[in-house]
């Protein structure tokens, strides 16, 4: 089996002095992506991962990098350091608050429109981060349902390519064994290729379950030494 780490981004911020919890400084951004082009490794999109048949057809130095919630500074300030250093990502949509703010957060910071997703370079790939960004174990399995009914409204409506990957809000899911399969049935039902959770360890590929596939929070405070770290081990738990 393959080692292959996956980074989990929110926003990016331009003065380091802001740079806190979820929002990470422009210039340590741009740090970890030229650490990991001086490093060889290689990104993905989900969508590839989901035409490989065995671990020996990744590179060993294999990523996958993610940016939850579209926020408009990662349309400004992400993208174009991706693009300059030829990587990959995914972003997670949450299509309630398209045109919007994160209410759930700061409520202050912007959401990308549906003309800026679409505007989006292609080495950036596009999945779902619910309708409401509500936390899937406090909700049934018929709201579940809904909430997906809603992002596949939004979706046609506007057009959208978001491939079949889901990243839970919070990365929080049922975790109870009966809850949990039933809810796992429910993404299932829904064609979700893969569900993320957070978990902070590095994943193995094939992944063990397609729907507990851990992600690495990388924060504002982090140095470089310690991203290096999180990119090798995960997170001290």
């Amino acid at each position: 089996m393959a080692r292959l780490p996956i980074l989990m981004y929110h926003n990016i911020c331009k003065n380091s002095t802001d740079a806190k919890g979820l929002t990470l400084s422009e210039q340590n951004f741009e740090a970890q992506l030229k650490y990991l082009k001086e490093k060889n490794y290689q990104t993905f999109h989900f969508s590839e991962l989901q035409d490989l048949k065995t671990s020996k057809e990744l590179p060993e130095k294999s990523l996958l990098i993610t940016f939850d919630d579209v926020y408009k500074s990662q349309l400004d300030l992400a993208v174009p350091l991706l693009i300059k250093y030829g990587f990959k990502a995914t972003f997670f949509v949450p299509f309630k608050y398209i045109a919007g703010k994160d209410f759930w957060n700061t409520n202050s910071l912007e959401i990308m429109s549906v003309e800026d997703l679409k505007s989006l370079d292609k080495s950036i790939e596009l999945g779902l981060h619910s309708f409401e960004h509500k936390k899937y174990h406090e909700m049934s399995l018929l709201e579940v349902q809904e909430d997906f009914d809603h992002c596949k409204r939004f979706i046609i409506k506007h057009k959208l390519n978001i491939n079949n990957v889901l990243a839970y809000p919070y990365g929080k899911f049922p975790r109870k064994k009966e809850e949990k399969k039933a809810f796992f049935n429910v993404l299932h039902q829904n064609k979700m290729a893969y569900g993320l959770r957070i978990g902070n360890r590095v994943n193995k590929f094939p992944f063990k379950n397609n729907y507990e596939i851990n992600r690495i929070d990388i924060k504002g405070e982090d140095s470089l030494l310690t991203f290096k770290r999180k990119l090798k081990i995960g997170k001290w738990l």
